[in-house]
């Protein structure tokens, strides 16, 4: 079967960003894994949260509520501090990361892109950063040699992707993100990542403007192709497995 695994920083990021694409491919046949790293405790909008710890629960259940919605075969939140990520220890980030794709082992990889995303957040840099060196990392036997074991082996992902996009939110800081390769064309699935950022309750205050955000996109999810596992030229894409024999 072929296999996807796409890294966040929050809850909310896998419908808002990737939304579309992942029930696409999911419905094709496709198993879904998404690995966020943060539960998302430290976020403005926090509903009847009367506490980080207690926020922190919340979105872990609409997560995956949302996770449903979008047919992700499975979900898991890590419990790294929202907010902190620039701060936390990068070999350890990365070799959790390893691990998740030694286990999983996808063919291919989303995640942001180094600029943050439209929103330029620290955490979705770093999220990137971490999942970059852990696409690259996981397939050569001298990194996290420990993990090597009980059959654990490395493994080589085929293709890394960046969400990315065409346009600029105002009022925002200044990103550059990485030219678009990639156009996925989610059609009705638009509905579908409406639906599930929806299941994010907390975070309604910022409905209006993301709904307005994706629906500007039209109904379509860019990304940049960043990385692959054998030599190419760059090419325009249309299908995220583009290249890749598939049974």
């Amino acid at each position: 079967m072929a296999r996807i695994l796409c890294v966040t920083a929050h809850p909310d990021d896998e419908a808002a960003a990737f939304g579309g694409t992942l029930r696409l491919y999911h419905d094709r046949g496709t198993e879904i894994y998404v690995v966020c790293l943060t539960p998302g405790q430290a976020a403005t909008h926090r509903g009847n949260a009367r506490s980080d710890h207690e926020l922190a629960t919340i979105r872990r259940k609409e997560f995956a509520a949302s996770c449903e919605i979008l047919g992700i075969d499975r979900g898991i939140i890590l419990d790294y501090a929202d907010g902190q990520l620039h701060r936390v220890e990068l070999y350890k980030v990365v070799g959790d990361l390893v691990r998740h794709i030694r286990e999983f082992r996808p063919d291919i990889v989303l995640t942001f892109g180094p600029e943050g995303g439209v929103t330029g957040h620290t955490d979705h840099s770093m999220a990137s950063i971490f999942a970059t060196l852990a696409y690259q990392w996981a397939g050569r036997n001298n990194r996290y040699a420990d993990q090597l074991m009980e059959g654990v082996e490395p493994h080589r992902v085929q293709k890394l992707y960046y969400v990315s996009m065409n346009f600029a939110l105002p009022d925002r800081p200044p990103t550059s993100p990485p030219p678009v390769t990639t156009v996925i064309q989610i059609g009705d699935y638009m509905d579908t990542k409406i639906a599930a950022f929806a299941a994010h309750a907390t975070q309604a205050p910022v409905f209006p403007l993301v709904r307005k955000t994706i629906l500007e996109r039209g109904r379509e999810e860019s990304f940049h192709l960043a990385a692959t596992a054998e030599p190419s030229t760059l090419k325009p894409e249309d299908d995220l497995f583009a290249g890749i024999p598939r049974d």
